[in-house]
């Protein structure tokens, strides 16, 4: 059955040319909305209640700058896609995630490099406005965007570090991420985002191969979605597997199902430079693998094909350094 068509809501405006400053002004606002440009001056958000208000009071505030405009409620027939119009939307929450990781990565550094208590004080506080600052782009990012695993991972991995009882903050740590039984792993049904990609593929190509054989998958909205009972999700938020600290979902697959394999150890430096893309293992075949992911995303939008290639492809890279290893 096909999906209905997505509603849009657009605001069509214009400004006087000069001064420059009433442009930036509504600029900034339809930024803080998470507005993205389809045209010039032509700005989309998905049609709700609560977008049609904001969109509302953004043409008031054009009208008091000396410019005029109105709002549609549209759907697209010709042109654009609304798979393209999410994808402004999901490329544009990216670069927010992205910005907030380098944040989170640089507040790590920092703490490493002082040390001091002074600093994790300072600490505390910055990583406080980061927290907000992520639940600001979760609120506007309404595709799921990529990105946002990573970031809470890094926090949370910053949170752990700045428990001042660090016997107790040691105790959870050891409780969640110790060994997980692998008959409670078991002809599952494993959840995740839809329009999976490297750190994705790779985590279901690994519980197929050697966790849960007979894994079932089930693709879902990055937003919203109740699990039901006995479902597993990973690489999404609040997931029972998804980023941990700097580890991608992969890694962390590695670590609590204590799979002791250089071969697999090797796959997850390739997922997770690509995936993080922080360098930290500097794996030279991480870009080669990264553009035929691309490729298996680009010519593939069904989720189920995605795993398929992906899958096929990962085979051979093991198969690869398992040889290596013999």
């Amino acid at each position: 059955m096909q999906a209905e068509p997505t509603r849009w809501l657009l605001l069509v405006h214009q400004l006087p040319a000069k001064p420059g400053y009433p442009r930036v002004k509504v600029w900034r606002r339809l930024q803080v909305l998470g507005a993205v440009a389809v045209r010039n001056a032509a700005y989309v958000l998905p049609a709700s209640e609560q977008a049609q208000e904001d969109f509302e009071w953004v043409l008031k505030e054009i009208g008091e700058l000396g410019g005029d405009g109105m709002i549609w409620e549209a759907r697209l027939v010709d042109g654009f896609s609304d798979e393209d119009v999410q994808g402004l939307f999901n490329a544009a929450r990216a670069e927010d995630y992205d910005a907030l990781s380098k944040n989170a990565r640089a507040l790590t550094a920092a703490l490493d490099a002082k040390g001091a208590p002074d600093s994790q004080g300072e600490a505390r506080t910055r990583l406080t406005r980061l927290r907000a600052e992520v639940a600001r782009v979760a609120a506007i990012d309404f595709f799921g965007a990529n990105g946002r695993e990573t970031v809470e991972g890094l926090l949370s991995g910053l949170e752990a570090r700045l428990q001042e009882d660090k016997t107790m903050a040691e105790d959870r740590h050891e409780q969640s991420a110790g060994g997980t039984a692998a008959d409670a792993l078991k002809g599952r049904v494993w959840v995740t985002r839809r329009g999976v990609y490297v750190d994705r593929i790779a985590s279901a190509w690994l519980i197929r191969r050697f966790i849960d054989p007979e894994a079932r998958f089930k693709f879902v909205p990055a937003k919203g979605y109740e699990p039901e009972p006995g479902e597993l999700r990973f690489d999404m938020y609040e997931g029972e597997f998804t980023h941990e600290g700097d580890r991608c979902t992969f890694e962390v697959l590695l670590a609590r199902t204590g799979l002791n394999d250089p071969a697999l150890a090797a796959i997850g430096e390739i997922v997770h430079d690509i995936d993080l893309k922080d360098a930290k293992f500097g794996r030279e075949d991480a870009s080669g693998i990264a553009r035929v992911m691309d490729g298996i995303a680009a010519a593939n939008k069904d989720d189920e094909r995605r795993l398929e290639r992906g899958i096929e492809v990962l085979d051979g890279l093991y198969e690869v350094f398992r040889r290596k290893r013999g």
